[in-house]
């Protein structure tokens, strides 16, 4: 089932040159683990709550894969050009199967009504 990494980066400014760098590299530490950029650096339309900053969302055939790159030599390798720089959450989800019916999962929460 496909996986997600999910950025959102929180100090917007001025990007420092190992920023740069960074941006540079990761692409190659994504794509042994089949990993694509789907949103890279937008800035959302909040309509609900506050969310300053920009999006990052890269998909993965699966969380293992998404799991694999993130612990992987390649990219610990370039992860501090980011973190000491750049302050932000990151979260490897699970998607949901095309079929996916909320409904079916309302009736499995077992709220009474």
């Amino acid at each position: 089932m496909t996986a997600y990494a999910i950025a959102h980066l929180r100090q917007p400014g001025v990007i420092h040159p190992e920023v740069s760098e960074y941006l540079r590299r990761i692409r190659s530490t994504l794509e042994p683990f089949g990993g694509r950029f789907l949103v890279h650096g937008a800035q959302a339309q909040v309509v609900e709550g506050v969310w300053p900053g920009p999006i990052v969302v890269i998909s993965f055939p699966d969380l293992g894969r998404a799991r694999g790159w993130y612990d992987s030599p390649e990219y610990r390798e370039i992860l501090p050009l980011r973190t000491d720089h750049l302050v932000g959450d990151v979260v490897l989800v699970e998607g949901v199967d095309p079929g996916h019916d909320p409904a079916k999962l309302a009736e499995g929460l077992g709220v009474a009504g």
